[in-house]
């Protein structure tokens, strides 16, 4: 709806076709010939019906003849939230997937991170992955970096240029006894995270935020994890973690932290358990944990891909839902073999149907639940969901333009007649969805982030 009491803003993009969100009332609305219009400053800045073209030009200043037709297999849908990725394991994603997660982080994960004080291949991989993720439709990704500064600030510099918005955390762990190399002193990783955030800060990156990484209990003494509570909570940042992984996690966690009752108490008895706060996996979370969680106001984010791949465990995420717990979804790369939202959107069905073939009378998520999760679930996951996550007026047009007949894309559409302009079925969005069996997705022809395009790279970005 206009906003007719406010001055005309400048119109950047007004665009008229299908568009396709998340509410809080509806997992799935469908806005037929609808009307969209963003400003200069990338906000949304009108959302009405085709019908009220004349009156909508006349109110917000543009010329009927600068609106953008989608054709009738063409919708908009917003962009996606990875609300955990592991950015340097990009280097291995899709191998190294044959041992379980505490085995499989001191063989693999810890020599590869390591060698992230290596700025030049820090800045090869982490252009890597923000450009594919982007391509695959990711517009906004909260990274797990590595123990060195300065490749963390790389990190998010890189996602900064390309136009992605993101929360990237330093990685903090002051115990590994497996890479020797790979650990800080408890000083050093306090010293050096203040380091990180008031130079990300002093940045001033419109689009990236810092979080507070603490990489697990098992890798952070009770000094080091104090401290980055009070870290985050002096600066209001974001912090992000593990929890709940793997069974043999879970009885290492509570053998550490005798006094605490359960794995989250740990966390909650450093002041990391607040509303700015994501918690990757929680496969192993009671009730009575869920419920902390929702007191606190933390967040989840499931990651079925990577539970699966390394066998560490299944969330059940209808008991996550029915705890109001907030959750979103995450590729966590490379646990997770694939960095694709659309992946982790595919696993998370067939986990749930997996749910549902031992407990039938699990109700298994609905497509529309798992959509809302990739995108306005996974904003609001991290905390952002007053910027993006769905279109409302007045959030940043963070969105993708799919076309599901594009030429060469992974879709064949078989139903004899198209559906008319402006009247995409649900059909289109799930074709999109489930049938997109490619990792660079030919099938989003165009990525928006905060009204700024992003994808095709038409814009000179730093390589």
């Amino acid at each position: 709806m206009a906003n007719s009491g406010k001055p005309t803003p400048a119109m950047r993009h007004v665009y008229r076709g299908t568009f396709m969100h998340s509410t809080q009332q509806a997992p799935l609305q469908i806005l037929e010939d609808a009307l969209l219009g963003v400003d200069k400053d990338g906000k949304i800045a009108f959302i009405g019906k085709g019908g009220e073209l004349n009156k909508l030009s006349q109110d917000f200043g543009f010329s009927p003849s600068e609106v953008t037709q989608l054709t009738k297999d063409e919708f908009f849908m917003p962009g996606m939230v990875d609300t955990h990725i592991h950015a340097p394991q990009y280097s291995y994603a899709g191998t190294a997937l044959d041992l379980p997660l505490l085995q499989w982080l001191d063989t693999y994960t810890f020599p590869v991170e390591s060698r992230f004080r290596d700025l030049e291949f820090a800045k090869k991989v982490y252009t890597q992955v923000v450009k594919r993720t982007l391509r695959n439709g990711t517009t906004t990704a909260c990274y797990f970096a590595t123990i060195h500064t300065d490749a963390s600030l790389l990190l998010g510099k890189i996602a900064n240029d390309f136009g992605q918005r993101a929360l990237v955390g330093k990685v903090c762990m002051d115990m590994n006894n497996s890479v020797q190399h790979y650990k800080e002193t408890t000083q050093d990783s306090q010293d050096e995270t203040r380091r990180w955030v008031l130079t990300f800060l002093q940045s001033n990156y419109p689009l990236v935020k810092p979080v507070v990484t603490p990489r697990f209990v098992l890798s952070c003494t009770g000094p080091l994890l104090g401290e980055l509570g009070a870290i985050a909570r002096d600066n209001n940042l974001h912090i992000q973690s593990h929890i709940s992984e793997n069974a043999q996690e879970v009885k290492i966690a509570k053998e550490m932290f005798p006094e605490s009752e359960t794995y989250t108490d740990i966390y909650h008895k450093f002041n990391l358990l607040t509303d700015k706060t994501v918690m990757a996996h929680g496969c192993y979370l009671s009730d009575d944990e869920l419920n902390l969680f929702k007191e606190t106001g933390a967040s989840l984010s499931h990651c079925p891909n990577s539970n699966i791949s390394l066998c560490s465990g299944v969330l059940n995420v209808r008991n996550v839902l029915k705890h109001k717990v907030k959750l979103g979804l995450g590729t966590d790369v490379a646990g997770g073999y694939s960095a694709s939202m659309l992946d982790a959107v595919r696993r998370a069905r067939d986990t749930s149907k997996f749910i549902t073939i031992q407990t039938p009378e699990h109700e298994t998520l609905t497509f529309e639940e798992v959509f809302r999760l990739a995108t306005l679930g996974g904003s609001q996951a991290l905390s952002l969901d007053e910027q993006t996550g769905n279109f409302e007026v007045g959030k940043d047009f963070d969105a993708l333009r799919v076309n599901v007949a594009a030429p060469e894309g992974p879709i064949d559409i078989s139903q004899e007649e198209g559906p008319k302009v402006g009247s995409v079925s649900p059909n289109h969005v799930c074709w999109f969805v489930f049938f997109s069996v490619t990792g660079d997705d030919r099938n989003i022809v165009e990525v928006y982030v905060a009204g700024r395009k992003v994808i095709p790279f038409t814009e000179p970005t730093a390589e």
